[in-house]
């Protein structure tokens, strides 16, 4: 059975189970034709198919006449920025993410830079069958140019952002440890660290490109991390993922600052400055509203996903937003999740704060979510979702992405998987053990309904 995923964050899957020149020939044909003609930027992260994987999609593209920009190895957010800083036409960043080793994907980008949006993709779609019918003749075939300013360029426009005041963050000379999992942020963090003054010491920032532990930036895949902050002295641990658009903080205890906080952290200190609206998906946690709200700012929730988010930040005009992944984007540099933008916010709320990171984590509104899983067998997962919201039908829900109940003490939000047969099961209370108690209560529902 093979492992590749077409979804509207791109086409993943393993090499050589799946994701193979075939595929990628084929996918990436299919986005030459949608694009139509112009420039196409093409960066990767740093694992070792990249290279591979790069080779393929851009001779692919030239093939259908498409001018291919390579900025090599960089964060995704460097490939977005980059589409929008030279005026391309779209973009593709070659990164699985979080995804282990043997993992890669393509994530396929519009002319403004962001992911395409469901009406793009299903138009893209429509025509993958045909996509391997024509391609240009020899004269007419696009060119192959190499670009290694677009990670420069979209450093040198962090450290001007709004509200970034760099000459007194050097001065603070924060120490921080930082952990690029050998991926992308290898190439671009600990020296964005540095501009910033900072006393930097690295670990998991050797450029190999095979990650030395599970790459996604959970707690559980940080227990060293953790301890290297403590055992160094440094105010904080920075660590990203291997495409660099998540961002994690540890404390300087030794302690998870959490992902949720990421965000929260974000909007209170941009809300702090300007007012607006603020955007986050629905498994966000209810910390971004109370911070908006002591504000007297609105928060809007779109379904999971940075094009969904971004399309609502869109709608509502948001200055600020993301997700509790560690996303943050900030449109006034662009609209995708950027480490490197939460970095600067980061460095700058915590110089204005005053006090130590473990301090700013608990002068946040605190909440704990709580995550489970159910499988449904042969059940679909359609169904189940529907009977649960005719029972919820008189509290207040939300149903664009699975169903999304809130009540006075907690939330819950179902969603349902799109690659197996499951459920999943997020719920945040004020306590860890309300939030555990609450998830299996909803778990042993759903399981009844099974019955």
């Amino acid at each position: 059975m093979s492992t590749l995923m077409v979804s509207i964050s791109g086409i993943r899957g393993i090499i050589g189970d799946g994701l193979d020149p075939a595929t990628l020939v084929k996918y990436t044909s299919a986005y030459a034709d949608f694009i139509g003609k112009g420039k196409v930027v093409v960066g990767r992260d740093a694992r070792i198919t990249g290279e591979m994987v790069q080779s393929i999609v851009a001779g692919t593209l030239a093939a259908k006449g498409i001018d291919v920009v390579l900025i090599g190895i960089c964060p995704t957010p460097t490939v977005q920025y980059t589409v929008k800083s030279i005026g391309a036409q779209g973009g593709i960043a070659i990164s699985a993410s979080h995804n282990p080793n043997q993992w890669n994907a393509l994530k396929l980008l519009n002319s403004t830079g962001q992911f395409m949006t469901p009406e793009e993709n299903y138009e893209m779609l429509a025509s993958l069958d045909k996509a391997l019918d024509i391609y240009n003749s020899w004269e007419n075939i696009g060119t192959i140019t190499n670009y290694s300013e677009g990670l420069n360029k979209h450093v040198e426009d962090v450290l001007k952002l709004k509200y970034i005041d760099i000459e007194k963050i050097r001065s603070r000379k924060f120490k921080a440890l930082v952990d690029c999992v050998n991926g992308a942020g290898v190439y671009v963090i600990p020296d964005l660290l540095r501009k910033f003054g900072c006393d930097v010491i690295e670990m998991n920032c050797e450029h190999t490109g095979i990650f030395p532990r599970l790459p996604e930036p959970l707690p559980e895949n940080l227990v060293e991390t953790m301890k290297a902050v403590v055992q160094n002295g440094a105010d904080l641990g920075v660590v990203v993922d291997p495409d660099v658009d998540r961002l994690v903080l540890i404390t300087n205890e030794g302690k998870p600052f959490s992902e949720e906080n990421t965000i929260t952290q974000a909007v209170k200190f941009i809300l702090s400055k300007q007012k607006g609206n603020v955007a986050v998906n629905l498994s966000t946690t209810r910390a971004v509203d109370d911070v908006a709200a002591l504000n007297n700012q609105k928060v809007f929730r779109s379904p999971v996903g940075e094009a969904n988010v971004v399309k609502k930040m869109k709608e509502v005009n948001a200055i600020i937003g993301g997700e509790g992944s560690g996303g943050v984007i900030y449109p006034e540099l662009h609209y995708g999740r950027d480490a490197l933008v939460g970095i600067a916010i980061t460095l700058q709320h915590l110089l204005e704060f005053g006090g130590t990171i473990a301090e700013l984590k608990n002068s946040l509104p605190s909440y704990f979510i709580a995550k489970k899983k159910i499988d449904l067998g042969n059940n679909k997962p359609d169904e189940i979702i529907n009977q649960l919201i005719n029972r919820y039908s008189n509290e207040k829900i939300n149903s664009e992405d699975g169903l999304k109940i809130d009540f006075e003490d907690h939330w819950v939000h179902f969603r349902k998987s799109n690659t197996e047969p499951i459920i999943r099961i997020i719920t945040e209370a004020k306590k860890m053990d309300t939030a555990e108690k609450y998830s299996q209560n909803y778990f042993q529902e759903i399981k009844a309904l099974l019955e």
